[in-house]
């Protein structure tokens, strides 16, 4: 039986009615349908093409043949629960550990970025035997209550912080305490985290993790200043914790030079959970914790079984095991690195043209672009940012988004294939369209 078609209207009248007015979409005001896509474009019902510089789930590209084929042959032949033995899910195990650091040796596939940080919490907890967590401010690390509590990009908005959870300052050079000017911010974020450690301690507690983004997006697409990660691992260590980096948005070769954000903090830098999710099956719900030996064990240790139903699953797998494939052949590693250098630079251009644009940041196709009403006080220009991505859509049909505290960055985090002139594209229409002194008439 053939699919009934909608008119738009009638699609948002029914969603209106159906789903959760939480369930917010992109574009509220006036929402895009998208019905079909392929690599960095997506196509409304009116056959409008768009540039898509927001789905970084579609890691190699919506659609891909490589991805639909590999998951529509498995489909045909098998998809059962994951506590069958198969060979895609230690195949794609496999392949995970070979782009990761020796120690972090043993996996435990789930279905969702959310679950892989609820995971990654109890792992830390049961292996340390204690509870509190150190977070970043503005972090956002999922929608499950255990996440919640430890994002207060969430809980500043809800219940509150608990007695457990710990915020250290957001390690941003731009706008934050230490600055671009500071001789070693990386060490002087890092004390803040050595402040409050010894703050926990003096309350009689002991710290179970520091929990990070390796870059930290919904933060502002923040690069961490170098030398942070490791020095805040030595920290935590010495106080009987683990570190925890969060790769959901960033993982898979996305910041170019390497497969993993977390390895810009250098060779000697190895967290010791590590999420994955997001980009991992290009659409499809997989992600991933990956640790160490004696972690594992210890949560063996505890004499509950862990299951997964679906996670890892024959499909799924197979799905993982074509997109590292495509990463690999289509050498979009070195194509995030090119590329994101050259949306980089074009942007930096822009900045010395406009004095609205205060900040361009970013590795690989993880760009932040930050308004300012004024560049001395770095006041955030959150009205033109929002203005900026409604032109851009409704005008350009580039579809960008915003993050940071104050809604004051406009972010880049497209599907890797994104080309040389997609890049010019975004320019041109930055430039060609006056978007940025527009922005000072408001």
């Amino acid at each position: 039986m053939a699919q009934q078609k909608l008119r738009k209207q009638e699609t948002l009248a029914m969603r209106k009615r159906l789903i959760g007015q939480s369930c917010r979409l992109f574009y509220s005001d006036d929402p895009v349908k998208i019905v079909r896509a392929r690599g960095q474009y997506l196509f409304d019902e009116n056959n409008q093409r768009y540039l898509d510089c927001i789905s970084n789930v579609h890691h190699v590209g919506h659609c891909h043949p490589k991805i639909t084929e590999a998951a529509a042959a498995q489909m045909d032949l098998l998809n059962t629960n994951s506590r069958f033995l198969h060979d895609n899910i230690v195949l794609y195990a496999d392949r995970l550990a070979a782009s990761l650091p020796e120690k972090l040796c043993v996996f435990y596939f789930v279905n969702s970025g959310s679950e892989a940080n609820d995971l990654a919490l109890r792992l830390a907890q049961q292996f340390t035997q204690h509870q509190d967590v150190i977070v970043v401010d503005h972090a956002y690390h999922g929608h499950l209550m255990s996440l919640i509590d430890i994002s207060p990009y969430k809980f500043r908005k809800l219940a509150g912080q608990k007695e457990w959870v710990h915020v250290a300052p957001l390690p941003d050079t731009y706008r934050g305490i230490y600055r671009e000017t500071h001789p070693n911010p990386g060490q002087a974020y890092a004390d803040t985290v050595k402040d409050l450690i010894e703050d926990v301690h003096k309350k009689g507690r002991k710290i179970c993790a520091f929990f990070a983004e390796s870059l930290p997006s919904v933060g502002g697409q923040i690069i961490l200043p170098q030398g942070y990660s490791a020095k805040v691992a030595e920290y935590v260590h010495s106080a009987g914790g683990v570190y925890v980096a969060d790769e959901v948005q960033t993982g898979f070769g996305r910041v170019g030079s390497h497969f993993w954000a977390f390895q810009l903090q250098g060779e000697d830098f190895c967290p010791d959970i590590v999420t994955l999710g997001k980009p991992m099956g290009n659409g499809h719900p997989l992600a991933c914790v990956a640790t160490t030996k004696e972690i594992a064990d210890a949560f063996t240790a505890n004499g509950v079984e862990y299951f997964n139903t679906f996670g890892g699953n024959p499909v799924s797998c197979a799905i993982g095991l074509a997109v590292l494939d495509v990463i690999k052949e289509e050498d979009l590693r070195g194509n995030a690195m090119t590329v994101g250098a050259h949306l980089k630079d074009l942007l930096t251009k822009l900045q010395t043209r406009h004095q609205m644009i205060g900040d361009v940041r970013g590795v690989g196709l993880f760009v932040g672009l930050e308004l300012v009403k004024d560049r001395e006080q770095r006041t955030p220009a959150t009205e033109c940012a929002a203005l900026v991505v409604k032109r851009l859509k409704e005008e350009d049909r580039i579809f960008v988004s915003t993050d940071g505290p104050w809604e004051s960055v406009l972010k880049f985090k497209p599907p890797l294939c994104f080309s040389m002139e997609d890049a010019e594209l975004v320019f041109s229409h930055f430039t060609g369209q006056n978007m940025l002194p527009l922005c000072t008439q408001h």
